[in-house]
């Protein structure tokens, strides 16, 4: 279902609003009919014609020259009908015996054909209206150049429409493969982040704590660290952050097994995971009732928890405590974890960023962001960090 839908399913309400009309007219000036039954075979044709318009134009492979052509045939065949169905007298009072119905088809070019077409069939109505009235030799009226005036206009107006319709819908296809490929991007970085870029990082500073050669061993694995760090920068996406939503910490940490449940899509408790991470540091508060979230969820929300709790443990003093509080709501989950660092000074994430350290942009923010969830949270310097995130239950 494109962008350009609306259209035609308009164009099939105007279609049937003109049938009315040419009834209306129909039954108005009958008395100028020399052949009824000929006049209502044409209605009737009329009415199966929209019908049958109706259903092949909703459907976009069947939007082709064919039908397109068959229709103009119907239309003008409706419209020169009016010849031996009617008295000269009747173009006079009316206009032919297609009405306004023939403004579907002419619409439809617009749309398949474009504004050009459009012009075309309104400039063809005009010549056709002018020999019906010469074969006749009815008067020609005003109307006759109201009519190709109207239908030029509309037709133009709704080939415009038309086109700039495909415009959007194209860029709207271009954005939600390039938004697929960014959140590809991010959970490769993410996945990168939480394992390599760790240990890498784990390395250098243990190699500069052992000194010898560790301390080149470590060297060098802080200069591939900051290698790959750079290249994980480019490839982020630039509004990782999402907007004003923010979060606390710029370290990661391995997502915890997904396990059966999660290979399954089946529930599991929050709980657990996040339990695992109970240290002499850290404490865990739940609720003593099961805080059930689908696997995938759980997984990731448990990963952005430890992502929050790993960047206590890299930039805050040794033995610093963390505390993690998880509320169940009914209609969203919320957890969040509080240490009582030295807080974060100003600008120092958006710098981090920019160093390819995505700890907070991916593997907190991002992580919450892909569930619909949201991150806030409060710094203060030398009085600690808070992160909340919540999490809509779905």
């Amino acid at each position: 279902m494109g962008f350009d839908f609306p259209l035609w399913r308009a164009f099939a309400v105007f279609r049937a609003a003109s049938l009315v009309y040419a009834l209306f007219l129909l039954v108005q000036h009958h008395e100028h009919l020399t052949r009824p039954w000929l006049a209502w075979t044409v209605l009737a044709v009329m009415v199966v014609w929209t019908a049958f318009t109706t259903r092949a134009y909703a459907r976009p492979h069947l939007r082709d020259w064919r039908v397109l052509t068959a229709d103009l045939a119907v239309a003008f065949a409706c419209l020169f009908a009016t010849a031996p169905a009617a008295t000269p007298f009747y173009l006079t009072q009316a206009p032919p015996l297609s009405g306004y119905w023939f403004a579907g088809t002419a619409l439809a070019a617009s749309v398949i054909w474009g504004g050009r077409a459009a012009a075309a069939v309104a400039v063809l109505y005009g010549l056709a209206d002018l020999t019906l009235r010469t074969v006749m030799d009815a008067a020609v009226t005003a109307a006759t150049a109201r009519g190709v005036v109207l239908l030029l206009l509309a037709g133009l107006a709704v080939g415009y429409m038309s086109w700039m319709s495909e415009r959007a819908e194209r860029r709207f296809a271009q954005a939600v493969a390039l938004e697929a490929r960014t959140r590809e991007r991010e959970q490769l970085a993410r996945s990168i982040h939480d394992s390599v870029l760790q240990v890498l990082s784990l390395v250098s500073r243990r190699g500069a704590e052992a000194g010898g050669e560790a301390a080149e061993l470590g060297r060098m694995a802080g200069e591939q660290e900051a290698r790959l760090r750079a290249l994980v920068a480019i490839g982020s996406s630039e509004d990782a952050s999402g907007g004003t939503d923010g979060a606390k910490g710029t370290g990661g940490a391995a997502p915890p097994p997904a396990g059966r449940a999660a290979a399954s899509g089946a529930a599991v408790d929050l709980r657990e995971p996040l339990r695992r991470a109970e240290s002499a540091r850290v404490s865990v508060s739940a609720p003593a009732t099961p805080v059930v979230l689908p696997a995938h969820t759980a997984a990731e929300l448990a990963a952005a928890v430890l992502a929050a709790l790993d960047n206590v443990e890299r930039h805050c003093p040794e033995g610093t405590r963390a505390w993690v509080l998880v509320e169940d709501e009914d209609d969203a989950v919320t957890v969040s974890v509080r240490d009582e660092g030295p807080g974060i000074e100003p600008g120092r994430l958006e710098r981090a960023r920019s160093e390819g350290r995505i700890g907070v942009a991916q593997s907190v923010l991002g992580r919450v962001r892909d569930l619909g969830g949201t991150v806030e949270y409060v710094s203060v310097p030398g009085q600690g960090t808070e992160v909340e995130m919540r999490v809509p239950r779905r």
